[in-house]
């Protein structure tokens, strides 16, 4: 197909000068979006709530990360303590105060407007993540404005968007969402200091509006995730500074009256949290937590390498197009978009490979560069036409292996082979198979777009009905439906053997963790009380309640698997006789 319109240079944007393969829906759908900014905003928005929404209200709360965000959130709202942070009676200093304040201000805005339990529902929680990864997207349109055409922007985002990475982390209530839209606010601002100042610009007066963009960024990712966001900065400009051997152009970041401004939004909390608890705070999240993380934390040990082997899952459907862009970025590499933007990804992805902890969401924030090189590629009409092409079957692959791995878990797991979601699932390996099979490196885009769209039916199948029906993943929701359903009033209730942080968020913040015997004295000491014994405490259980002469029944029992554990579990909810 002949060429429609020159081919831009990283950081030299040039619209089309007539539309690309107009006879094409997918490519006129594109065409409409990048008719102007307030269209393809309007665009993302609509294709982020198609691919975050499914499941985003069913899925109940998933251990352990998410629900403990959510319960110490919870207790924030309960206590009316918005400083400390805790969960149950423990401290939770971890990361600092930014997303526990963002989901109180939903669940308060949820109560406020009338819903009911608000602060049960673990999809109130979520509303930040989708929040993040709908402005992270929408901001990555920004940030690709500097590199590449309108279009070419909307592709970026769209990449972004449709990543599996971001597509699971949106319907998380947890920080990396929300972190990931700050890094690109702070990488979009910089982007546009360093490019103006490589085109040579130099005004009397710079403009405010990028370093103030940059700092606020700056002091968002400190407040959600502590120093991490610096990194990403720091290594950045590092990079450059190298490379272009000066950074006379950070000065155009008002580096004093920035760092000012940074210190004014996130000191105020940490003051107060050193005010209340000494320096606990720092002890816990830098040492315990940050450092902690050079070693294996937590069975998360990896060796390098595994961020990139995970890729070719973690940004699918983008990942066939970003290996098939490798060769030309890198011949491009000393333009000056294309060495910003490797800046922002390669000392970073460098640094997770080589930490020993590592879980897929770290190099998310690395993620929207690789989006806006791989575009730029694209645009160009330079994508590898080598080996790197056999590539485009992964556009069929994913959604072949997830289909079939879902529907044979379903089976598994709950005897129903989830019909629902078949439609969905031949949907996706239809658009799929089209990505791979109408494949040309002149009509990349068309096969770019199916791929989106498989993805979007696939988030339809996984997450909207596969996942939301696999019960027997999720024992705390069960457990939670037949406390809610018991006669008596105020039940309390004690766990031993099955001690997940969901189970807490689920039933009750004085929900007491135990063991066998501690259960069978709980139950011993009033009426609406229920001891959820797993089946290995069992004989301590009933040891004990022989001993102090406890009369129990057996209200009901649930079988279920622990994810946490990786290991299957049957609780049995205990009642004293006489509860109901």
């Amino acid at each position: 197909m002949a060429e429609t319109y020159a081919r831009p240079r990283f950081g030299a944007p040039r619209e089309p000068k007539n539309l690309v393969n107009p006879g094409n829906t997918l490519v006129r759908a594109i065409d409409f979006a990048a008719a102007s900014h307030v269209r393809a905003a309007a665009f993302l928005v609509l294709c982020g709530l198609l691919l975050f929404l499914p499941g985003f209200f069913s899925i109940p709360v998933i251990d352990r990360d998410e629900a403990r965000f959510a319960q110490a959130t919870k207790q924030m709202v309960e206590s009316g303590d918005y400083v400390d942070i805790r969960f149950q009676d423990d401290v939770r200093y971890k990361k600092p105060v930014g997303i526990y304040w963002m989901q109180a201000v939903a669940v308060k805005t949820a109560s406020a407007l009338g819903l009911p339990g608000a602060d049960r529902r673990i999809w109130v929680y979520r509303m930040s993540s989708l929040i993040g990864a709908i402005g992270a997207v929408l901001l990555t349109y920004w940030a690709a404005l500097a590199f590449v055409t309108r279009r070419g922007a909307v592709l970026a985002a769209l990449l972004l968007c449709s990543s599996v990475l971001l597509s699971a982390e949106a319907r998380l209530a947890k920080t990396d969402a929300m972190l990931l839209l700050t890094v690109v606010a702070a990488m979009g601002a910089l982007a546009r200091i360093y490019m103006s100042w490589q085109r040579g610009e130099d005004p009397a007066h710079p403009p405010w509006r990028w370093p103030i963009i940059f700092w606020t960024a700056l002091a968002g990712g400190i407040l959600l995730k502590g120093p991490l966001i610096l990194m990403f900065a720091g290594l950045s400009i590092v990079t450059l500074a190298i490379l272009d051997r000066g950074a006379s152009w950070l000065w155009r970041l008002r580096p004093v009256w920035g760092l000012m401004w940074m210190l004014v939004l996130v000191l105020p909390w940490f003051v107060a949290i050193y005010w209340r608890a000494g320096d606990a705070f720092f002890a816990d999240s830098i040492g315990g937590d940050m450092l902690s993380k050079l070693a294996a934390q937590e069975s998360h040990g990896a060796p390098p390498g595994l961020y990139l082997a995970l890729f070719f899952i973690t940004f699918w459907p983008g990942a066939p197009l970003a290996a098939m862009a490798v060769p030309a970025v890198w011949r491009a590499r000393r333009e000056p978009g294309a060495q910003f933007l490797l800046s922002w990804l390669v000392p970073s992805w460098v640094v997770f490979e080589l930490v020993l902890t590592k879980l897929p969401h770290y190099v998310l924030p690395l993620y929207p560069a690789i989006a806006i090189l791989t575009i730029g590629a694209l645009e160009r009409r330079v994508l590898s036409r080598s080996w790197l092409a056999r590539g485009s079957a992964w556009w069929f692959a994913i959604p072949a292996l997830a289909s079939i791995i879902a529907v044979i878990g379903a089976i598994t797991l709950t005897r129903q082979p989830v019909f629902v979601a078949w439609p969905f699932v031949a949907a996706a390996l239809i658009f799929g198979l089209f990505g791979w099979l109408l494949y040309e490196d002149n009509r990349a885009e068309r096969s770019l777009l199916n791929g989106v769209v498989a993805a979007m039916f696939l988030a339809f199948a996984i997450f909207g009905v596969v996942t939301p029906a696999l019960t027997p993943l999720f024992p705390s929701a069960e457990i939670a439906h037949a406390l809610r359903n018991v006669v008596c009033k105020g039940p309390k209730a004690a766990a031993s053997g099955f001690q997940e942080p969901s189970l807490v968020f689920m039933t009750n913040t004085a929900t007491l963790l135990t063991d066998g015997s501690g259960a069978a004295d709980f139950l011993s000491q009033g009426s609406c009380r229920f001891a959820l014994v797993e089946q290995r405490t069992e004989r301590a259980f009933a040891q004990r309640a022989e001993a102090i002469g406890l009369r129990y029944n057996v209200a009901t029992r649930i079988d279920g698997y622990n994810i946490s554990q990786g290991r299957p579990i049957s609780i049995a909810i205990f009642r004293s006789e006489g509860t109901e």
